[in-house]
């Protein structure tokens, strides 16, 4: 291992897989070392036995949840936007021939106690039990608005500049209901929290846009997903490292990241060291270099059969925006199955998740776990929720975010274009690439 890389990166997260395949891609002799002997650090999907150590060392899965192979468990539940940053990544980067996705086939929102269909036509949007007749001419005026808004063009701006216009009064001026604005914010622009409301609307616009445009997509939701679960995204950028000679060491202890007059040099296992000038790592190898900004409370929930009220759909997001239990943040419940390849075929797979707000964590998920019907078996993680405390660029140490409360990867990609810029000084540009056949071709061609 005493060799000179350009580049270590630690942790087989998919920030960490994303980045180490661009920088091969580049011609960077990248070396991947991860202590944990499978892909996908915090964003893995374990099978059962790795789920069972994971939370319950020692116990063993009960036959009747069926053959460990079926199950591919995501640790992170989130989807991909059918039109988003991640899926423009697997294409610049060509990964995409090593995946297969499937669509998630429904979007819905709790509202009043009820669950709803998120409209995903305009005959569902005439129909849905979301607003009144009134309240849906209304909503009409505000989409319309979102849709024609160029920010460049005074014409289109009904006197507001949505660069410096308060999203809340952008709401005002349509006159929406607050459950309108609840579902408006939270399940099309899926913030979080309401804190938006007092940003640029601008912001918003372009998050639904973005949803409306990865609806347009396909129909049905904006949301993708692989088979066999969100581990298989880190895999084919791991893949991707290796064909342009990108090394990888699996279950690879790190014991000191080893500095000289203030900036990295190498990085040391056990008597052995790697040299390098640069690293590249998650919160967990350089834990004296973050600080915690909130934590995450996660169930993994094994289901016999699809939730109720989501139409028996194979596949779902459900969002519980904050304001209709009473909490700062909302819930999610991201929905797979079988036909996913993520679980046994007569199991489904529903991971409830929000941010932490109080003592009691497990109490501020019971609204999402009351929706599931009954739950077999359920697997509770809480983690901190991290951020590095310098840009790296003095010490040349980079480290990731660890994963939001987010449902997508838009905050994931926002982070590997962050670090990116700052690893090599440049911005990411993102353009399609020439197919590996396609370079071949050429290279034999000359």
């Amino acid at each position: 291992m005493d060799e000179q890389y350009d580049v270590i990166v630690m942790g087989t997260g998919l920030t960490e897989c994303i980045l180490s395949g661009l920088l091969s891609i580049e011609g960077k002799k990248v070396l991947h070392m991860d202590r944990n002997d499978y892909y996908g650090g915090e964003s893995a999907s374990l099978n059962l036995t790795q789920l069972y150590k994971k939370f319950r060392d020692g116990e063993q899965a009960a036959d009747s949840l069926g053959k460990d192979r079926d199950y591919n468990i995501d640790l992170i539940p989130k989807f991909m936007m059918a039109n988003g940053e991640l899926v423009k990544i697997l294409t610049h980067t060509d990964v995409t021939r090593y995946l297969e996705f499937k669509q998630i086939a429904g979007s819905f929102v709790y509202r009043e106690g009820k669950i709803a269909k998120v409209p995903a036509t305009e005959m569902e949007a005439v129909r849905s039990p979301l607003m009144g007749l009134f309240e849906k001419r209304r909503a009409k005026k505000f989409f319309e608005y979102v849709q024609t808004y160029k920010q460049d063009d005074p014409t289109t701006h009904q006197g507001m500049d949505m660069a410096i216009t308060p999203m809340s009064k952008v709401y005002e001026h349509f006159g929406l209901e607050p459950g309108t604005i609840d579902f408006i914010g939270h399940a099309l622009a899926l913030h979080l929290e309401d804190s938006y409301l007092n940003r640029p609307a601008l912001e918003t616009f372009e998050r639904i846009t973005l949803y409306m445009s990865s609806m347009a997509r396909w129909g049905k939701s904006p949301y993708l997903y692989p088979l066999y679960g969100l581990g298989e995204l880190p895999q084919g950028f791991a893949r991707l490292s290796a064909i342009y000679g990108g090394t990888y060491m699996l279950d690879k202890k790190v014991d000191e990241i080893v500095y000289e007059n203030g900036k990295v040099v190498g990085v040391r296992s056990g008597e052995e060291i790697a040299k390098c000038s640069q690293v590249i790592c998650d919160p967990s190898y350089a834990s004296d270099k973050v600080h915690k900004v909130d934590r995450v409370i996660r169930a993994i929930c094994l289901l016999k059969g699809p939730i109720p009220n989501t139409e028996d759909v194979d596949s779902f997001q459900l969002i519980i925006p904050q304001n209709q239990v009473n909490r700062r943040n909302d819930i999610y419940i991201a929905g797979v199955s079988a036909s996913h390849n993520v679980c046994e075929k007569n199991h489904y797979l529903a991971i409830v998740s929000t941010v932490v707000e109080t003592d009691n964590p497990q109490a501020e998920i019971q609204p999402g776990l009351a929706l599931l019907g009954p739950i077999v078996e359920k697997f509770i993680q809480i983690a901190d929720i991290c951020e590095p405390i310098e840009d790296g660029t003095k010490d040349q140490v980079f480290i990731s975010k660890s994963y939001d409360a987010t449902s997508h990867f838009e905050t994931v990609c926002d982070d590997v274009k962050s670090l990116y810029k700052r690893v090599t000084g440049n911005d990411l540009v993102l353009k399609q690439r020439k197919t590996q056949e396609e370079e071949q071709k050429e290279m034999a061609a000359q």
